[in-house]
């Protein structure tokens, strides 16, 4: 009997613990819940019960939603042409309206977040199309900002630096401009699901301001379009154009007054004597060579492209003036060879005489020293007629006020040309600056 009523008391005890225990536990879970509702609304403001369910529901269930765009521009990091690309730091934001993230609010205040809200909702997959390198900057957070406003519209910023392609022509380089663009569109969402606008029109794109060692940017431009593709169907597609020109003073210090400089010193060789050997050809060496320099310098900074460039047809054309003064000397000392091997076959120069040895003694062929007879005054006769006499001969004679002239053949010419070879370095003097002008004045008319 005394067990029985022991073992009554000992189940009382242990319920008795039991519904103190679970009352206590029970009473924290609902101070607890309390207290987490409560920590939420304040930070928040009514966002954390969205927040759990909007990745169970679907973003798209009508009508395309519109996402808003615009960008500044903080740099233009580079450009090069070797690889045909740029490098751009710019602020992108997006604005759109989800009605999820709606919230009641007294004071009709936003609220800013950071990128690990960012991780919990949907947000619009703008990629930049023909890019080659994209990052966001994490320095010291991720930059990334996303403002919700209480009627549920969205502002969400990141900071990006993009290295996209340009595809640029050097028909015209260095007097060139150059229209590069960045273009922006959706990966996965079509026109059907999303549809990307410039927020504000063309002033959806500002700039900073922006100073470059090699171009001068002319204007931005923000425009809009549409891209097919075969399999998944058509995209919008935003643009941000720049014209970029190219500062032209640098190639005139580092290209076009070297060239000009070196094809001028080519011409100094008409105004040595043409038996000066090694002197004019050495000039003439070294022109060539240093042109060859700088042409090779030139084309190791750009591109291999197919076609031929403005700086191309002003370095070689003025190559090939160096190169003609190379070959102007080369005929004129041939000339002036056949011309002294002619007077010693005539006898005009003594037999004793070596004009090689002379020549490559000191480099000069001295006139002073070789006695040169003069030539015979020939007194013009006129021919008659041997059965006629001198009384049956006709006075002929031209009529007063006129002359005959006999036009020169090719071969006459050549043997003028041959004795009088100190000729081809006067008419060279004032032909080849009068072609380089020439070349000039239609180069620098056509390309600037």
């Amino acid at each position: 009997m005394k067990v029985d009523v022991l073992t009554c008391m000992a189940l009382a005890a242990a319920s008795l613990v039991a519904m103190v225990t679970c009352g206590r536990s029970s009473g924290r879970r609902k101070n607890k819940e309390v207290f987490l509702g409560e920590n939420s609304k304040f930070k928040f403001g009514g966002l954390e019960e969205s927040i759990k369910s909007i990745n169970s529901k679907l973003m798209f269930s009508g009508a395309a939603i519109p996402v808003g765009i615009d960008v500044q521009v903080e740099s233009i990091d580079s450009i090069s042409e070797v690889n045909m690309d740029f490098t751009m730091t710019l602020y992108l934001r997006h604005y759109w309206k989800d009605e999820r993230l709606a919230f009641p609010s007294r004071n009709n205040q936003s609220r800013t977040f950071d990128s690990r809200l960012v991780k919990k909702i949907w947000v619009p997959d703008v990629f930049f199309v023909h890019s080659k390198r994209s990052f966001i900057h994490d320095t010291t957070m991720e930059n990334i900002m996303l403002r919700v406003y209480p009627d549920g519209n969205i502002l969400y910023s990141v900071r990006v630096t993009v290295t996209a392609l340009c595809s640029m022509d050097f028909s015209s380089f260095p007097l060139d401009t150059q229209n590069c663009s960045l273009e922006l569109e959706s990966y996965a969402y079509n026109e059907n699901d999303l549809m990307l606008y410039w927020k504000n029109g063309n002033d959806s794109l500002r700039t900073d301001e922006i100073v470059l060692s090699q171009f001068f940017i002319e204007h931005f431009q923000a425009s809009s379009g549409l891209a097919f593709y075969s399999s998944t169907g058509w995209y919008n597609r935003l643009f941000i154009n720049f014209i970029l020109r190219r500062h032209i003073f640098f190639f005139m210090l580092q290209t076009y007054f070297p060239t000009m400089l070196m094809v001028v010193l080519s011409w100094v060789s008409f105004w040595i004597d043409r038996r000066a050997v090694p002197a004019r050809v050495s000039l003439g060496i070294t022109t060539v060579l240093t042109m060859s320099t700088i042409i090779t310098g030139v084309s190791s900074s750009m591109p291999q492209v197919s076609y031929v460039k403005a700086v191309d047809i002003y370095l070689w054309t003025s190559f090939l003036f160096v190169f003609l003064s190379v070959i102007e000397y080369a005929a004129v000392n041939y000339c002036t060879t056949l011309e002294e091997m002619r007077k010693m076959k005539r006898g005009k120069i003594p037999s004793t005489f070596n004009a090689s040895q002379a020549m490559a003694f000191d480099g000069c062929f001295h006139d002073n020293d070789i006695e040169l007879t003069p030539f015979s005054r020939v007194t013009p006769t006129l021919t008659s007629d041997p059965l006629t006499t001198p009384a049956q001969t006709p006075d002929i004679r031209p009529t007063e006020g006129t002359r005959l002239r006999r036009q020169r053949s090719v071969r006459e010419n050549v043997d003028l040309l041959v004795s009088n070879s100190y000729m081809i370095d006067s008419y060279s003097r004032l032909a080849f600056p009068l072609s380089y002008l020439l070349f000039n004045t239609i180069y620098w008319c056509l390309y600037s």
